[in-house]
């Protein structure tokens, strides 16, 4: 069997990086993780940090094995053997082409518990050891959004936008742009709550806002994604966010002067002009109840979902759903304005997703099939839509399931 290269926890310290270090005892690991890349990549070091506080609030810091840089293909499945045979009790994978393989190791080993970062396959795959899990980031990127619009309205009423940062001539609609991966209901559900989020702001003050999305076709790709924010750019957009893990949008934004939204992570050192807020997941939570319930002999759910207010059940960590601190790019008046979104959020008084606040080609829509099932046919068979006209994200599945382009968002290519 192929080894891969491993990091115990108690060997942080010591170690320059993550990547080719190898663990050698003869203990037993009881946790392992499974991570596309390193902690190069904002996307893995969000779960790499995650695991390390929640290993460390339980206790069982010495009982951790993370590899890195693993594949989504049958490089997945090796890791995962490897990690059994090193006596790991239960195993997270972080990306969501790693899944066919954990499901395949999962139904190899049934004495070990198998979670899985964004899947879409636990509730339909009929393996009890095998479990979906992610949070409601559309809420945090809603909230970002938020944060967003208050920066181009400032931008708009201070004189400081081109005429090409306007979609008309009556400059009352704004361009923004984003950096996508790939079209997958993941990011199109984070998109379209991003700029729903800021167009809440600027419609407040009679103005809108359009947003160009690009796909890199690629989850980390420095120069992809800042190709790709350079050309966004220039077609006019007068703000960046990103669904992509690198540097590459933030770094060009800061090289170009435009502000940036990024995911997964404060870029406030490397952008320290352009940089204005970023949304993540909280994987504590999550990463302390899958570990704690392991370790209990306890049932895991098939999916997990945490929200703004999901903390853990055995620490006092708060939150699955977070946002970093505010960076100087941020407009006067974001911090309360967020306050006050927030609030409306958590007590159910907002619904990101309410289908009277938006149109698909004109007409305000009433049902939808999504794809929650996800029998590889993309085929709806789950209506999402609610009588109170509430697209109901994440309800019939952790993994997002939205994936309507709405009117005022374009969807390009891999931008040039």
């Amino acid at each position: 069997m192929k080894k891969f290269a491993t990091v115990a926890l108690s060997a942080v310290l010591a170690a320059t990086g993550l990547a080719g270090l190898t663990a050698c005892s003869d203990r037993t690991y009881t946790i392992g993780l499974i991570c596309l890349h390193g902690d190069s990549s904002t996307y893995d070091k969000n779960f790499i940090d995650a695991m390390r506080e929640a290993c460390e609030n339980l206790g069982v810091s010495d009982q951790l094995t993370i590899v890195t840089d693993i594949p989504e293909g049958n490089e997945c499945y090796e890791a995962a053997r490897d990690l059994v045979d090193q006596g790991c009790q239960v195993i997270f994978a972080d990306s969501f082409g790693h899944e066919q393989y954990m499901l395949k190791a999962a139904r190899e080993f049934p004495d070990v518990e198998f979670c899985h970062a964004t899947g879409t396959q636990a509730h339909t795959s009929e393996v009890a050891n095998y479990h979906n899990a992610f949070a409601s980031i559309y809420e945090g990127r809603y909230l970002a959004g938020v944060a967003a619009g208050m920066k181009l309205l400032e931008m708009h009423e201070a004189g400081e936008l081109e005429d090409n940062n306007y979609t008309d001539t009556s400059k009352t609609t704004i361009k923004m742009g984003y950096v996508g991966a790939f079209p997958y209901a993941e990011v199109i559900s984070g998109y379209t709550s991003f700029f729903l989020g800021a167009q809440s702001v600027l419609q407040e003050n009679e103005l809108d806002v359009t947003m160009e999305v690009s796909y890199t076709s690629s989850w980390y790709d420095i120069d992809a994604e800042r190709d790709t924010a350079i050309a966004l750019i220039n077609r006019g957009a007068a703000l960046i966010s990103q669904h992509a893990d690198s540097m590459g949008a933030p770094s060009a934004c800061e090289d170009k002067g435009v502000p940036n939204v990024s995911y997964n992570g404060s870029t406030a050192t490397d952008c320290p002009n352009t940089y204005i807020i970023s949304s993540r997941v909280n994987w504590v939570p999550y990463f302390e109840y899958m570990i704690r319930q392991t370790l209990d002999n306890a049932e895991i759910d098939t999916d997990w979902c945490g929200g703004l207010g999901t903390g853990s059940e055995y620490t006092d960590t708060t939150g699955s759903v977070v946002l970093t601190e505010l960076g100087s790019a941020a407009a006067e008046g974001t911090e309360a304005k967020l306050n006050e979104v927030r609030a409306k959020l958590q007590k159910g008084e907002l619904e990101v997703f309410d289908t009277s606040k938006f149109t698909v080609k004109g007409e305000h829509i009433t049902s939808y099939l999504a794809d929650v099932d996800d029998a590889g046919d993309y085929v709806g068979e789950t209506e999402a839509i609610n009588a109170e006209g509430i697209f109901e994200e994440s309800k019939y599945r952790s993994a997002p399931y939205f994936n309507i382009i709405i009117d005022g968002i374009t969807e390009y290519g891999v931008a040039e």
